[in-house]
Order: C-alpha cells, then structure tokens, then sequence
C-alpha cells in the first residue's frame, strides 16, 4: 500500500515539532505505520540540541561560580507545579515552548555547584567530568559486553586498578554501581554468598540465621540491604561509637560472642570510613584483626572517605583498610566526579563477583566470540544495562593528575577545620531552638544552602558538607556571618 504526502512531507500540527512525517513519495504504510525514511526532522533536532547546550553554558556552567546568583529560589510545591508546565501531551511542542521550559527547570532547581552548596555530601562542579558526562549522553552506551562499549570497558577497568592500587591490594576486582547504597548491598550478597555459595541455586531455604555488625553511625543502606536480601533488619546488630562516631572494637567482639551464644551466625561486618552526619572514621586495623579471629567479611563502606586515600597527609584515617575484603568507594563524593559515581573494589581475584552474580544470557555472553571474552564484565553485574560511570572520573584523573586530585582533598579538609566553635549546653539549646527557622530562612532567600539534624540525643546543629574547590575562606566566613544574619532577631 502507498500514498502521495505534499512536497515538504507535511502533516497537521506545528511545524516546530520534533517527530516529522518523511519528505518522501509513495511512502510505504504498514498499519499505518510510515516504514520507509527517517521519521525525525534531524535538522530540527540539531538546532534544538544546539539552543539547549548554549543555554546550559550561560546559565549553567557559566554562572557555577558567581556567588551573587542564588543557590536556589525557593518555591513550595503546588506553587511550583503553577510555575511549571507539567503536563504531557497528545501533540509536541515549539521548540521556543521546549527551550522556554528547560530555562524553567534549570531557574528552580538548587545550584548544586553554588560555592556556597554545603547541604550534601556532593557540591560544585567539574568541567572535565561534565564534558565526559555530555559524550556519553550522546554516545548513549551501555557496558555489559567489549563489543558494544569497547573503550569504556577498557576505562572502567583502568579506573578500577588504581583504585585498587591506593586501597593498598595488590589485585582485586571490581565494578561501577548506580550508588554507594548498591555497593553495599552487592558487598552484603558477596560476603553472605562466599560462607553459602548454595544460596545462588537453593535460596534461603535451610540457611542459619545470619547476623550482620556495623557501626550504629553507619549508612541507613545497610538495613535496606538487609531487608532487600531477605537477611532481615533484627538481624543488623549495631555496634556502639564513642564521642566522636567511631565503632569501639571490644563492643563489636562482644556482639559477636553474644550472637554466637545465642545461636545466630555471624558473616560480616561491616566498618564505615566517612561516617555520614559526624565524618567519623573507623579503626580498621582493629576491626580487621577481630575479623580474622572470627573468621567474617570485612566491608568497608568509604563511599565519603575512600577519596582521603588519594591524599598521603590524611590517608591515614583509613590506616588497615588494606585488610578489607571489599570496599565501597564514591569518587562522586569528595573528588566531584558527577552523580553517580561509585565502585564496589573487592580483594578476591577468583572471579567471586562474577560466580555470585552471573546468569549467562546466551543472547550477550556467547564463549565463541571472536575477541576475548573476560572483557565481556556484564555478568558480574545484577544489571543488564550499566551507565560508563568510570568515564567521567577517568576524564578528571587524567586531566588533574593524582597530585590534583590530593590537593582537591587537602583543601577540603583544610576548610572543613577552619573556624571551630566551642560545644556547651547553651549552644546546643540555642541550636535547637533556631536551626529549623534559619534554615527556611536561607532558603527562601537563596543565599546559602546548608542541612541540620539531631543526633543521638544531641539538639538540632547544623551539618556543613565541604568539597567544591570553588569554596574560599569567605564563603566559609560568609556562612557563620549569614546565619548569625538570619538568627539575628531570634
């Protein structure tokens, strides 16, 4: 069947659209289907394309370090629904309507590369990593196999040896993962698989009851990991910290005895390097050592500390992390290699990642490839589809070097000491009573954005997360200045 369209393959609707009938005669119909010819105006596309990246530069990367634009402007929800067009259609739209909207979107969303961003433990912007991140979304790949992704493989597996190299391991393994919480998760299966590897076939069925240890600082991913793998969340025995958040090793040997006494197994601990509200570090070697008389797994989640390894100053606050048998790493974090970021390093070279996740898809991990197939990695994935998230810390690596890198750490860290205040009944009260108002406060303002919480019996403080090298030592005057500004009439 055939029909004859107008001479500029014209159909109803706005001229503007992005999905165009073919300039073609006796264009070929199938179910009404148009089968024969592109059915995108490229051109069109093209420009629109070329309009978005100008308006990310001018309004985006450009303005990433003025201090004098707003780290955000404040709208609450059914405001913002008002503001912003969010309604799909039955019909495109003019690219000037499109181009008006991403101004929109990038107008109320936070400036997460502000200086003056301390909300998360992620901040600023490098342009290195976000030029690497703009070739993958074009290039579009997808790492399970060498023949589909072959350089990006090949960077994953580069990146990953010298990751593995700063832990202090002589091999190891390894893969990219969509977040530290996943990490965790894949070290919790690969520590529980490695005592049982029966459960990858038979499942829980007729397993002990297993018990894990880790800090009662550490990640809420843990107990999600628990309850996801079927562990449960009763049996996450928490360890206590001291003052400053760190696990105390007896009081995890004594967890460990009292499991075993009430007939439970235990199979892994897990330590925290960069604990998430107090930065707290635990005493690896330590840990280690109790880890071997009991036979356990030993994970070390560093999704924000790992990146102190790249710094020879402050790597000793992850001193024994060599003795771990698998890390959580997020160069996403403390070295602003762009969400997400984040590997899972682990010491076994006997392909352990990949005896524990592997299903074989015959339809990808064919044995009788013409190249070689151990760089086939996708198996020992519990994805199918897997971003090149390796890349955009490679494109930073190579363009800083390790020596900028460690400086981009230093720094950091040297900011984060650099105005103390002294602790005491009064200020903690203090903090309670205002944190939650001055907190409204600089973020309808749009000046700073910075988080608070509770702790463990301690009031309301506030919670400042430094990483961006665009941080000076005014921003850093500046926020003890804005909140006392804001706290004035309190």
């Amino acid at each position: 069947m055939s029909c004859d369209w107008d001479s500029q393959g014209r159909v109803d609707g706005d001229i503007d659209q992005q999905e165009m009938v073919p300039n073609k005669k006796s264009a070929v119909l199938v179910d009404g289907v148009v089968l024969n010819g592109p059915t995108t105006d490229a051109k069109t596309g093209e420009k629109f394309v070329e309009e978005a990246c100008k308006l990310i530069m001018e309004e985006v990367v450009l303005k990433a370090t003025d201090i004098n634009e707003k780290v955000c402007e404040w709208q609450p929800p059914e405001q913002l629904k008002k503001l912003l067009d969010l309604e799909v259609r039955d019909t495109g739209e003019s690219h000037d309507r499109l181009l008006k909207l991403c101004q929109d979107v990038i107008r109320f969303s936070v400036k997460t590369n502000h200086p003056r961003f301390f909300n998360q433990l992620y901040a600023g912007l490098d342009y290195y990593s976000l030029a690497a991140r703009f070739m993958t979304e074009a290039l579009n790949p997808s790492i399970y196999t060498y023949e589909v992704s072959p350089v990006f493989l090949l960077v994953e597996e580069a990146v990953l040896k010298k990751m593995i190299e700063f832990i202090g391991w002589k091999e190891g393994d390894g893969i990219f993962n969509p977040g530290g919480s996943v990490s965790n998760m894949y070290a919790m299966n690969l520590a529980r698989y490695k005592y049982c590897p029966d459960i990858k076939e038979k499942g829980l069925f007729g397993l002990p009851r297993l018990t894990l240890f880790t800090s009662a600082e550490c990640h809420y991913s843990m107990k999600k990991a628990a309850s996801f793998l079927g562990i449960g969340t009763q049996n996450v025995c928490f360890v206590e910290t001291d003052g400053r958040g760190k696990m105390i090793p007896e009081e995890l040997e004594k967890q460990i005895w009292q499991a075993r006494e009430e007939g439970t197994t235990p199979f892994l601990v897990c330590a925290t390097s960069g604990t998430t509200v107090l930065g707290a570090f635990d005493p690896l070697d330590e840990i280690a050592d109790i880890c071997e008389r009991h036979g356990l797994w030993l994970h070390v989640d560093a999704s924000w500390g790992g990146s102190a390894l790249m710094s020879r100053k402050h790597r000793r606050l992850l001193h024994g992390i060599h003795r771990a048998d698998s890390v959580a790493w997020n160069p996403h974090k403390m070295l602003m290699a762009g969400i997400q970021c984040c590997a899972l390093l682990v010491k076994d070279k006997s392909d352990l990642l990949k005896k524990c996740y592997s299903a074989k898809a015959s339809y990808l991990f064919q044995q009788d490839k013409f190249y070689d197939v151990s760089y086939d990695t996708g198996d020992k994935s519990i994805q199918c589809s897997r971003r090149p998230d390796a890349f955009k810390f490679w494109m930073t690596w190579k363009a800083l070097g390790t020596l900028g890198l460690e400086e981009r750490v230093n720094r950091a860290l040297a900011l984060s000491s650099l105005r103390e205040m002294e602790e005491g009944p009064e200020f903690w009260e203090k903090l309670h009573l205002v944190a939650p108002a001055i907190k409204e406060r600089m973020m309808k303002k749009g000046s700073l954005m910075l988080g608070y919480q509770p702790h463990r019996g301690k009031v309301n403080f506030f919670r400042q997360v430094v990483i961006s090298p665009q941080v000076s030592r005014e921003d850093m005057d500046f926020l003890l200045d804005e909140i006392d500004l804001l706290g004035r009439d309190m």
